[in-house]
């Protein structure tokens, strides 16, 4: 059932919305659908998107921005969750989309800063393990497959940017390149994301 409404919007929505813009938001409407409608479409392990509402719906002024910050330094939540969530309980779009990219883009510049001292230990966990996780076969797939960029532009949906970071450092990537491409991911992503869940909450109360 889901599927089938998400489908008929994302036609309704395409009929009425040029590209590319109409595309960006588009997808980001599609993103806040499956956040707001189901928690398995993405997965998540531990936190559901209820719960992050919960948290952010119990708070009020700044705390809720400081609580959307927090929440997307979180690896398995991200900008994927928190962006949608907060524009959608109706905060400022603008200041949920600058808490959630620095608290999504600051740990990364700390896995950078950290990695030398953390290698070993990330060595010896990984190895401990029995084989890679599919999100970090997934990470080595795409990073062979396409790169550093391709890896950065795709980890917010495919991986997680922590894990993207760490993978992209462990491989051998410079530092800096791994900083200026994820910064730069974490932004463009973080745009779309916005975009699309203000308009598209908007067009959805329209219909």
């Amino acid at each position: 059932m889901i599927r089938e409404q998400l489908i008929e919007l994302w036609r309704r929505f395409g009929t009425t919305h040029p590209l590319p813009w109409g595309l960006a938001i588009g997808i980001g409407l599609l993103i806040t659908l499956a956040v707001a409608a189901s928690t398995d479409l993405l997965a998540l392990p531990t936190l559901e998107s209820e719960n992050v509402s919960d948290l952010i719906r119990q708070t009020d002024g700044t705390v809720q921005y400081i609580v959307i910050f927090v929440m997307a330094a979180v690896p398995v939540l991200e900008i994927l969750v928190v962006v949608p969530i907060g524009i959608g309980l109706g905060l400022n779009p603008l200041a949920v989309a600058l808490f959630a990219f620095l608290g999504n883009v600051l740990p990364i510049y700390g896995i950078i800063v950290l990695y030398d001292r953390l290698k070993t230990w990330w060595e010896n966990w990984t190895d401990s393990n029995s084989g890679p996780s599919k999100r970090r076969k997934r990470a080595l797939v795409l990073w062979n497959r396409y790169g550093l960029p391709g890896l950065a532009l795709v980890s917010p949906v495919a991986t997680g940017v922590h894990l993207a970071a760490a993978i992209a450092l462990t491989v051998g990537s410079r530092k800096r390149s791994v900083a200026v491409w994820m910064t730069a991911a974490i932004a463009l992503w973080t745009i779309l994301l916005t975009a699309g869940a203000y308009y598209g909450i908007g067009y959805i109360t329209g219909l």
